[in-house]
């Protein structure tokens, strides 16, 4: 239990045996028929290179011919680290894709406690003068922390031309993020709103303060200075914060500053962890910052469906605007 399944080596295929038995319950009858399928994650052609270029640690994954191809910066959440699995799956579509760590990653900081845009300015200059990535502008897709941090990339670098955001916050959560002079703090939490189960799972839909009201109108990121398109990719059963309260408030914001309002793709009874297709839903997992596993929300099914959707909408995203 507690446990995630995500893909940590991309050179190698997920092995899966199916197996089908008689009846229903435990102890299973007789075996009726089995199956092994193998699902790769690196398709023929596709080059997968890690960068270490300046400060950035970073892992980028060409697709097979000539190029030059649209790029993409792909950021992950709160667990740190550093995920190739839905870059390289991108990079499969055609789309030059930099996988960025930001953090508890080699000589990266060990803990999340304040964020410097120069660091993701870099790796945003890197990809835009890359000879095998197209210009004039590049995507960013970011899930959870990744999202708000995607945001706050948009609203202050050049060379942003598509955002596209899965479960993201438009409030800059979890740590203080500086650029040049300017300083945004993290959105204020109350800890007394974490609910707790009897079987020790927490619920902390409800920690996060109003990013509308007070001082915490402070963390709320400046969205309507991008020059960008925004994609919000919002699960309504997301119990790790309210990412469609999120995604409205962030069309608001855009549309009375007189930018172009965002699509946003809502998924009833999908959960925080919307994935590629064909990852199983977590439901519950360690949180870092909480320090003890919360419930992530989604209902198997319509969250998998979900997954399915959301991905073309995302590739379809990236297509018209890249």
């Amino acid at each position: 239990p507690f446990r995630r399944l995500v893909k940590r080596d991309v050179r190698s295929p997920f092995l899966l045996q199916l197996e089908v038995f008689e009846g229903h319950g435990e102890p299973p009858r007789r075996l009726l028929a089995q199956a092994h399928h193998e699902r790769a994650f690196l398709r023929d052609g596709v080059r997968r290179g890690p960068v270490r270029e300046g400060r950035i640690r970073a892992t980028l994954f060409l697709p097979p011919g000539n190029g030059p191809f649209p790029g993409i910066i792909d950021l992950y959440g709160t667990g740190g680290g550093l995920p190739e699995y839905r870059a390289c799956l991108l990079a499969n579509y055609g789309f030059a894709v930099l996988a960025l760590a930001f953090y508890s990653y080699e000589d990266l900081p060990k803990e999340m406690k304040e964020f410097h845009l120069e660091y993701f300015e870099e790796a945003v200059n890197y990809m835009l003068q890359h000879t095998q990535v197209k210009g004039p502008g590049i995507g960013l897709l970011g899930i959870s922390k990744g999202g708000d941090l995607c945001i706050s990339m948009a609203s202050f670098l050049k060379g942003i031309t598509a955002t596209a955001l899965i479960n993201g916050s438009v409030a800059n959560v979890g740590a203080v993020l500086r650029y040049k002079d300017i300083t945004i703090p993290p959105l204020g939490v109350n800890a007394k709103r974490i609910k707790v189960s009897k079987s020790g799972i927490a619920d902390i839909v409800d920690v996060l303060n109003n990013p509308l009201e007070g001082p915490d109108c402070q963390s709320f990121i400046p969205l309507e200075k991008a020059e960008c398109r925004f994609l919000f990719i919002v699960g309504q059963d997301d119990r790790n914060w309210k990412s469609e309260f999120f995604a409205v408030e962030g069309s608001k914001r855009l549309q009375a500053h007189g930018k172009e309002k965002p699509e946003i793709v809502c998924y009833p009874g999908a959960g925080h962890y919307i994935e590629p297709p064909f990852f199983p839903m977590c439901a519950a997992s360690m949180h870092l910052l909480v320090g003890k596993p919360v419930v992530w929300g989604g209902e198997p099914k319509a969250h998998c469906e979900a997954q399915i959707d959301a991905w073309q909408q995302i590739r379809a995203f990236f297509c018209k605007h890249l």
